[in-house]
C-alpha cells in the first residue's frame, strides 16, 4: 500500500478538521478527491505530507511516517499547491537549488516546460514571485512531471491556466508511468474524468464516499 491513513483526527482550535478518516492509496490509483470548501480535502494531503501532526490516528506512506521519516516520504512525491509559494530568488536559482536537492534533471525540466508552452531559457533571470500566475504553476507542474515521483499529488492545479495550458497539462498526465498514483483535489471533475479511476467526495471532516470508476 502505497498511502496508509487509519483512524486520523485532526483538530484546529478544537474543532476536527480530519474526523477519524480512514483512507488507502495504492500504485496507480487515479484519485478525484471533491467535498466543498473546508470539507478537509487540504488538510488531509498536507497530514500526508508531513506538513501537520494529527491529534491521533496513523498515516504511512511507503511505510514511513510524514513526520518522523519527512525526508524519506517526500522523495518520492510531487506535490503542486494551488497557491504557488512566494519564492524571491531567479528561476535559474531555483533550478539549480532543486536539481541538487532532488535530483532531478535540469534538461528534464526544460523539456516538460516546453512541453508545457513556458520558455525558461527567455526567463531564467527572472524572480519566480514575479511571474504571473500560469507561468508559475507551469514551472511547477515541469518540476513535478520531472521528479518521476510514485505519488503525484496536485491541490487544483489547473487554476491559474488558460485552457490551452489546462489541455497541454491533461495531455502530460496521459504519458504517467502505469503504476505512478495520483491524486487530484478538484472542483473540476469533468475535465479530469478520463483520468481518474476512483472518485472522492469529502465533507465535515469526513470521507462520506469513495467510489470506483
Amino acid at each position: 500500500m502505497l498511502v496508509s491513513v487509519k483512524n486520523v483526527t485532526k483538530k484546529f482550535l478544537g474543532v476536527n478538521v480530519l474526523d477519524s478518516v480512514n483512507f488507502d492509496l495504492d500504485k496507480g490509483e487515479r484519485v478525484a478527491m471533491m467535498g466543498p470548501n473546508g470539507a478537509g480535502k487540504t488538510t488531509l494531503i498536507r497530514a500526508i505530507l508531513g506538513f501537520y501532526h494529527i491529534n491521533s490516528g496513523s498515516i504511512k506512506v511507503d511505510g514511513f511516517d510524514p513526520i518522523k521519516d519527512r525526508v524519506k516520504v517526500l522523495k518520492n512525491i510531487s506535490f503542486i499547491p494551488q497557491l504557488p509559494p512566494p519564492i524571491k530568488i531567479s528561476l535559474d536559482e531555483m533550478i539549480s537549488f532543486i536539481t541538487k536537492s532532488s535530483d532531478i534533471s535540469r534538461d528534464l525540466i526544460f523539456e516538460e516546460s516546453e512541453k508545457m508552452e513556458l520558455n525558461l531559457k527567455k526567463n531564467l533571470h527572472k524572480q519566480f514571485f514575479k511571474l504571473s500566475g500560469g507561468m508559475k504553476q507551469k514551472l511547477l507542474i515541469a518540476i513535478a512531471l520531472s521528479k518521476k515521483s510514485s505519488l503525484l499529488v496536485f491541490d487544483e492545479p489547473t487554476a491559474n491556466l488558460d485552457p490551452k495550458a489546462r489541455d497541454h497539462f491533461y495531455e502530460l498526465l496521459q504519458n504517467l508511468d502505469a503504476d505512478c498514483a495520483t491524486l487530484f483535489i478538484t472542483h473540476r471533475l469533468d475535465e479530469i474524468k478520463e483520468l481518474v479511476n476512483r472518485q472522492i467526495y469529502m465533507d465535515l471532516g469526513k470521507i462520506v464516499e469513495d467510489e470506483k470508476l
